[in-house]
C-alpha cells in the first residue's frame, strides 16, 4: 500500500513539478500570460543603431524609449536619443560613455551588455520592419493597461459612468494619435491631387468649393468655409455674432444639405431653435419669445419651418465644455452624421485640459485655439469659433471699428486662425452714415482682417433685427427668394473689360503679401516703365 502511494506521488511530483516546495504545473509559463514583448528584437534594433550612422533617421518617429519592454534598452534607446539630439555620433563607445554620463551603465547591463548588443545583429537592413513590430507589442501592452484600468473602475461603486466613457475614449485616442504617424508625400502624388481637385472645382458653376454661406457677396470672396480652416468670427455685445452664424448655418443646411453642427455655450438649445424658427418662418422674435402669434401666423410658421424641420443641423448645449469633451463629440458627428461643418458659441466660455493644474487664463485661450485648430484640421471641416473682443473698441474714437488687436485674452487666436472676420453695425454707435454718405441703417459689415488664403475685403449684408438674421443686402442679383438661397455663379474678369465680381457690396483691400518695399526700376531696353 505505501509503495503504491509513493509511485502515485513520484507521478504527481513528476507530472506538475517542484518550484521551491511548491506543486505548480510544469508547463506553467505556457499556461500563464505574459506581456507582448519582442526583446530579442529589441536587441536586435538597438544594435543596428550602433552599427550604421542612418538607422536612426527610419525608426526615430516610430519608436520612443517607453516602447521597449525591459528596462535596459529603454535606458540605451534614451542615450541614443541624447547623442541624436547633440549631433553625435552614434556607436558602442559613445553609448557607454552617454550612460555613464547619465549614471545608468550598471542599470544598462554595463559596457559588456552595451557591447553584446552588436554582436546580435550584422546590419540595419531590417530595423524598420523591427520597430514596427516592438510599436505594435508597445501598443498592445498600452490597451492592456488602459483595459485593466477600465474593469476596475467599471467595478467602483462611486464610478461616474459617462466620465469614465469621456476617459477612455479620450485614452484609446491619445494611444493611436501618439502611436500613428502620418508619412511625407512625395511631389508626384501631391501633383495628381491638386490636379484632380482642380478639374472638380471647374465643373463647379457657382465657383463654391467649401461650404457655402449662402451670402452671396461673401461667398464671391471666400468660396465657401473652407476645409481645415479655423474662423474666428469676434464682435463686440450686440453685435449680431450669434445671429450671423445661425443665419449661415441655415443657409449651409437648409439650402446646402450640408450637415452642420453647433455646439452653445452661451445659449440653450430651444433658445437656439426659437431663433432659427423667428428667421426662417420671418417673425418677430418677441412674439416667438411669448407666444403671442395669431392665426394667420401659425399657419405661416407651419409652412416655413418644413424645410428647417428636415435640415441636418445638431445641437449641443453642454455648458462648460472642455475641448477634451469637444474633440470626442465632433470626431463622433464627423464618422456618424458626416458633419461639414463645426460652430462654437463662443470661445471664452470653454475650459482647457487643464485638469486642476495652475496656468492663466491667456495660457488656457491658446491652448483652446490651437485644439480647434487641430480638430479642424484633423477632420478636415471648417471650423467657426466666435470670439469677444475687448472693451478697447468702446474707449476708441471714431467710426469704432475692431482691429486684430481687439482679441479678447490671447494674442494665439489670431495666431491660429486661418480666418478672422469682424462684425461690426455703424449704427450701433449712432453712425447713420459712412464716409460716402450713404445710409448704414440695417446695414451689417463682415471685416475679412485676416485671411490666410486670401484678400482682405469688407462685405456688405443686412441685419434684421426683429427676425435676428442676416441677409444680402437688396439688388444683389441673388441671395433669398421666397426662402430659398439663389446662388449667383462668379462673373470672369480680364482685369479690364470686366467688372470687379466683388462690386457692388464688397470693398476691397487687397492682400499686402505682395507690395514691393521699393519701386521697380526701369527697364535697360527701353524708356517706358516695366508693365508690372
Amino acid at each position: 500500500m505505501d509503495d503504491r502511494l509513493k509511485q502515485s506521488a513520484a507521478r504527481a511530483k513528476a507530472a506538475w513539478g517542484n518550484r521551491g516546495g511548491t506543486v505548480v504545473p510544469a508547463n506553467a509559463s505556457a499556461a500563464g500570460k505574459l506581456p507582448p514583448q519582442a526583446p530579442e528584437l529589441e536587441m536586435a534594433v538597438l544594435g543596428a543603431l550602433m552599427l550604421e550612422k542612418d538607422a536612426l533617421t527610419s525608426v526615430i518617429d516610430l519608436l520612443k524609449p517607453e516602447s521597449f519592454y525591459k528596462p535596459a534598452h529603454k535606458l540605451i534607446y534614451e542615450a541614443v536619443i541624447r547623442l541624436f539630439d547633440k549631433s553625435e555620433p552614434i556607436d558602442q563607445i559613445t553609448v557607454v560613455q552617454e550612460l555613464r554620463e547619465m549614471g545608468a551603465l550598471e542599470a544598462a547591463g554595463g559596457a559588456f551588455g552595451v557591447a553584446n548588443l552588436t554582436m546580435k545583429v550584422n546590419s540595419a537592413a531590417n530595423v524598420e520592419y523591427h520597430a514596427r513590430i516592438i510599436t505594435e507589442t508597445a501598443i498592445k501592452r498600452e490597451l492592456i493597461r488602459i483595459s485593466s484600468e477600465i474593469q476596475r473602475d467599471a467595478f467602483e461603486d462611486t464610478t461616474d459612468v459617462f466620465k469614465l466613457l469621456d476617459d477612455t475614449e479620450s485614452a484609446l485616442f491619445e494611444v493611436s494619435e501618439s502611436n500613428i504617424r502620418k508619412n511625407f508625400d512625395d511631389m508626384r502624388s501631391l501633383m495628381g491631387k491638386a490636379i484632380k481637385e482642380l478639374e472638380e472645382k471647374k465643373n463647379q458653376a457657382d465657383g463654391l468649393t467649401g461650404v457655402p454661406t449662402g451670402f452671396t457677396a461673401l461667398d464671391r470672396v471666400t468660396s465657401g468655409w473652407q476645409p481645415s480652416d479655423l474662423v474666428i468670427i469676434a464682435a463686440r455685445p450686440g453685435m449680431g455674432k450669434t445671429a450671423f452664424v445661425v443665419s449661415a448655418m441655415r443657409n449651409a443646411a437648409v439650402d446646402f444639405k450640408k450637415a452642420v453642427a453647433i455646439f452653445s455655450l452661451e445659449m440653450s438649445s430651444l433658445q437656439l431653435v426659437n431663433r432659427l424658427i423667428s428667421a426662417e418662418a420671418e417673425l418677430d422674435s418677441e412674439k416667438i419669445k411669448k407666444g403671442s402669434l395669431a392665426d394667420h401666423e401659425w399657419q405661416q410658421l407651419n409652412h416655413k419651418i418644413t424645410a428647417l424641420s428636415a435640415a441636418p443641423i445638431y445641437i449641443d448645449d453642454t455648458p462648460g465644455l472642455s475641448i477634451r469633451e469637444l474633440r470626442t463629440k465632433c470626431r463622433r458627428l464627423r464618422s456618424q452624421k458626416d458633419v461639414q461643418m463645426i460652430i462654437v458659441d463662443y470661445l471664452q466660455l470653454m475650459s482647457g485640459n487643464t485638469d486642476g493644474r495652475g496656468g492663466n487664463r491667456e495660457q488656457e485661450i491658446a491652448s483652446i485655439s490651437r485644439a480647434l485648430k487641430g480638430i479642424a484640421k484633423e477632420l478636415n471641416v471648417p471650423v467657426l469659433a466666435l470670439s469677444q473682443l475687448s472693451r478697447s473698441v468702446e474707449t476708441r474714437g471714431g467710426d469704432k471699428k475692431p482691429q486684430l488687436s481687439d482679441l479678447r485674452e490671447s494674442g494665439s487666436i489670431e495666431q491660429d486662425a486661418d480666418m478672422v472676420i469682424f462684425l461690426y453695425r455703424p449704427e450701433y454707435y449712432g453712425l447713420d452714415q459712412d464716409a460716402e454718405g450713404n445710409s448704414t441703417q440695417g446695414v451689417g459689415e463682415v471685416i475679412i482682417a485676416k485671411h490666410r488664403n486670401g484678400s482682405l475685403e469688407t462685405v456688405q449684408l443686412k441685419f434684421i433685427g426683429k427676425f435676428t438674421k442676416f441677409a444680402d443686402l437688396d439688388g444683389m442679383g441673388g441671395g433669398f427668394d421666397g426662402g430659398n438661397y439663389q446662388p449667383m455663379a462668379l462673373p470672369a474678369s480680364n482685369f479690364d473689360s470686366e467688372p470687379s465680381p466683388f462690386a457692388p457690396n464688397t470693398i476691397r483691400l487687397g492682400s499686402k503679401i505682395n507690395e514691393s518695399p521699393v519701386p521697380f526700376p526701369k527697364s535697360n531696353f527701353s524708356n517706358e516703365e516695366p508693365p508690372f
